[in-house]
C-alpha cells in the first residue's frame, strides 16, 4: 500500500517539475540585447584576450633580464640576448635565461677579478662623487652661517674651535676634486 501512494506522488510531481523549466529564464536579456552582448563579448575575446596574453608572455620572458639588472649581473647583455632568442623560440630558452640571471659568476670573478657588471662601479662612484659633492656643499653652508655669526660678533667662543674643524674638513672634501682634474 505504500507503494501506492508514491506511485500517485510521482505521477503528480513529474509533470509539475517537468512544466517549470519554461518558467526559468536562462539570460537575463532577450533578442537583440541578448545578441549584442555576445557580439561585444566575442570582440573582446577576439581581440584583447590574444594581446593581452602576448603582453603577459613578454612580461614573463623579460623577468630574467631585469633580475640580472637587479643583481648586477656582469653578464646581462648576454642574458637578455638570450631572453629576447627565448621570445622568438617560444620560451624554450627562458628556462636558462633564468638559471643565468640567478647563477654567481665564478669563473668571470676568476677571468675578471669581479662578479659585478661595470655599470656598477661608475653608478657607485657618481653616487660617491654626488655625496661628496652634498657633503662639501652642506659644510660651506654651515661655514658661511658661522662667518656671518662671526661678522656680527655673536658667535660663541663654543663655536670656534667647529668652525676650524669645518675648514680642515673642507679642504678634505675638495682635494679629491683637485686631484681627479
Amino acid at each position: 500500500m505504500h507503494f501506492a501512494h508514491a506511485s500517485i506522488g510521482r505521477t503528480i510531481l513529474v509533470p509539475a517539475l517537468a512544466a517549470m523549466p519554461a518558467l526559468a529564464h536562462a539570460s537575463f536579456l532577450h533578442g537583440d540585447a541578448l545578441d549584442a552582448l555576445a557580439n561585444g563579448l566575442a570582440i573582446f575575446i577576439l581581440f584583447a584576450v590574444p594581446i593581452g596574453g602576448i603582453i603577459l608572455f613578454w612580461l614573463v620572458h623579460i623577468l630574467p633580464e631585469k633580475v640580472a639588472e637587479k643583481r648586477h649581473h656582469p653578464q646581462k647583455e648576454a642574458i637578455k640576448t638570450l631572453c629576447l632568442l627565448s621570445l622568438v623560440f617560444g620560451g624554450l630558452l627562458w628556462p636558462i635565461a633564468w638559471l643565468w640571471a640567478y647563477t654567481k659568476p665564478v669563473f668571470h670573478k676568476l677571468s675578471y677579478g669581479t662578479d659585478k657588471h661595470e655599470d656598477y662601479y661608475t653608478e657607485q662612484a657618481r653616487l660617491e662623487g654626488a655625496t661628496n659633492q652634498t657633503l662639501a656643499d652642506e659644510v660651506a653652508r654651515i661655514e658661511g652661517e658661522l662667518a656671518a655669526l662671526a661678522s656680527r660678533g655673536v658667535l660663541p667662543t663654543e663655536l670656534l674651535p667647529l668652525r676650524e674643524r669645518l675648514v680642515a674638513l673642507e679642504a678634505k672634501l675638495s682635494a679629491p676634486d683637485a686631484a681627479a682634474r
